[in-house]
């Protein structure tokens, strides 16, 4: 489950993934879209996949649309690079409602993150390697991006073999 960044947003992030490809061969941050994560992956059996479709469209009913914004690059030090996400009380309410649900719902399989909530994304992950992180990092740490846009839902991805596919799109309240 995650907030998925506008196509024009998801374009510019696609540019450093590029890059990171390019340069570093990492490719698995190309296997999604822009995303905040507010649910990390989980096997769910496909039976289940309609009730809780419909159970998310109710719950982003109630939520009304609310700004994101960035604020440059960061690291989880020494193998993922990503752009950094203000939190904001908004955003936090929705990861806070979201996890009760799942934890009120445990059938469904969801594992919720007991760390705390760090939303970001990401351009490099798994497959950039210690000895080639410092020198990736040199080249964004002093980049910036930053930039605001509205989460109007909640996307639920689901893995193709290969990559990750928007399956179905919760809208909050007054979304277009």
């Amino acid at each position: 489950m995650a907030i998925v960044l506008p196509e024009e947003l998801n374009k510019e992030v696609l540019s450093y993934k590029q890059y990171m490809l390019d340069k570093y061969n990492c490719k698995v941050g190309l296997k999604s879209p822009a995303h905040l994560t507010i649910i990390p992956p989980y096997w769910m059996q496909r039976e289940k996949e309609q009730s809780l479709l419909n159970q998310l469209d109710e719950i982003c009913l109630r939520v009304e649309r609310f700004p994101i914004a960035t604020k440059n690059f960061s690291a989880f030090k020494p193998r993922t690079i990503f752009i950094d996400v203000d939190v904001d009380e908004k955003l936090k309410h929705f990861k806070k409602r979201v996890d009760h649900f799942f934890l009120d719902h445990q059938d469904y399989g969801a594992k919720v993150d007991t760390r705390p909530f760090h939303p970001h994304i990401t351009i490099a992950t798994r497959d950039l390697y210690k000895k080639s992180f410092a020198e990736a990092w040199a080249y964004f740490e002093s980049k910036e991006f930053a930039t605001a846009f509205t989460g109007t839902g909640l996307s639920t991805l689901r893995h193709n073999g290969r990559s990750w596919d928007i399956l179905h799109l919760s809208r909050f309240q007054n979304a277009d």
